[in-house]
């Protein structure tokens, strides 16, 4: 669908200076765009290239303003957030024909709004409930007496347990697993592990998104949470019983273990592990490969390395560690000196054996 200038405008709340009536059919980055684009400045690093631009029209911050380009100019506040909502205007995608594809299976006790779209292969079982215009892409699985809310948009391969419930606007990338059992067993005396029923459920909050491959597994009893605004990337294990912020981000190939809860607003790199059974308070920035293996109680701390501490004890103790063969071999002639002046003011004096120094 094309927008014109002055719609778009309109749409993000932009102030428009020149022709509104230019029709966009998409957005392209300033060297790529061609007529019927609309392209974006928000760096002086591409200043230089607004002047060769094929582009129909641009989105500039307002610093930008008095430049006087000779193609209509959107200026905002937030370039990157309006850039956002443009893109997603042109996202087509993710828009399927309302309606349960011929060859998916939805249960009868099933609950889908006519907005919604339904792809191949899916399976809705007894009790589902599917919001209005929500989007399930092909080969996705719903459990028993799952809720998802209105506008999500569901990938190809997504799993969706039983009794688990999804809000308003989340997006769940392909190969999702929501609800899978958490991983909790008891040892035995002979060895061997007795499976502890995982009765519990996971609570997406409205506006999460979960990468692709990502895991959320079932509590034990209760609820695994991940709250309002979460956005979790791909390949991430979240246990069972955590709870997860709201507004909190985190990387690539991090695991959470069960019980853990995680604050508001916190950033957390990838390859980060997260101890069971602790607190990272809010507003917490993990660095990436760090082990959190103690919880916090101050907000907005930097965190790095493992065990974690501090990210500015831990630069100084990096910078001690690099320094360490040096140091080795600077106490090493210290030693020797040491010795020379112990033997020249006591020639009896019998030197050390080599074995015993470091």
């Amino acid at each position: 669908m094309n927008y014109t200038v002055g719609k778009i405008a309109e749409i993000i709340g932009g102030a428009l200076t020149g022709n509104a009536d230019i029709e966009i059919k998409g957005a392209a980055g300033l060297d790529k765009a061609k007529q019927g684009h609309i392209t974006f400045l928000s760096n002086d690093k591409y200043l230089n290239e607004t002047e060769h631009t094929e582009a129909s029209a641009i989105l500039i911050n307002k610093k930008y303003v008095d430049l006087n380009l000779t193609i209509p100019t959107i200026s905002v506040d937030n370039v990157y957030t309006a850039l956002a909502e443009i893109l997603n205007l042109f996202d087509e995608s993710k828009m399927g024909t309302p309606g349960i594809h011929p060859m998916a299976y939805a249960s009868d006790k099933a609950t889908i709004d006519s907005t919604a779209h339904i792809g191949p292969s899916c399976i809705i079982e007894d009790q589902v409930t599917v919001g209005a215009k929500t989007q399930i892409m092909g080969q996705v699985y719903l459990g028993k007496n799952v809720t998802i809310g209105a506008n999500c948009i569901i990938y190809p391969g997504v799993k969706v347990y039983h009794d688990c419930h999804i809000g308003d606007n989340c997006i769940l990338h392909a190969n999702a697993i929501i609800g899978a059992d958490g991983f909790g067993f008891a040892p035995q005396a002979d060895g061997t592990f007795v499976k502890i029923p995982q009765i519990g459920n996971v609570i997406l909050e409205d506006h999460v998104e979960i990468g692709a491959n990502t895991v959320v597994d079932r509590a034990t009893m209760n609820s695994t949470i991940i709250r309002k605004g979460v956005k979790l990337d791909n390949l991430i294990q979240v246990g069972h019983n955590v709870e997860i912020g709201e507004n909190t981000v985190i990387a690539a190939l991090t695991g959470i273990a069960g019980s853990a809860k995680i604050g508001k607003q916190c950033q957390i790199g990838g390859q980060v592990g997260i101890s069971g059974h602790i607190t990272v308070p809010d507003r917490t920035m993990i660095q990436a490969q760090s082990g959190v293996t103690k919880g916090g109680k101050l907000p907005g701390q930097k965190l790095s390395g493992s065990p974690a501490v501090p990210y500015n004890n831990f630069v100084k103790s990096f910078v001690i560690t690099k320094n360490l063969p040096d140091l080795q071999a600077r106490i090493r002639k210290l030693e020797k000196q040491l010795e020379q002046l112990v033997l020249s003011s006591n020639p009896k004096h019998e030197a050390k054996d080599d074995s015993a120094k470091i």
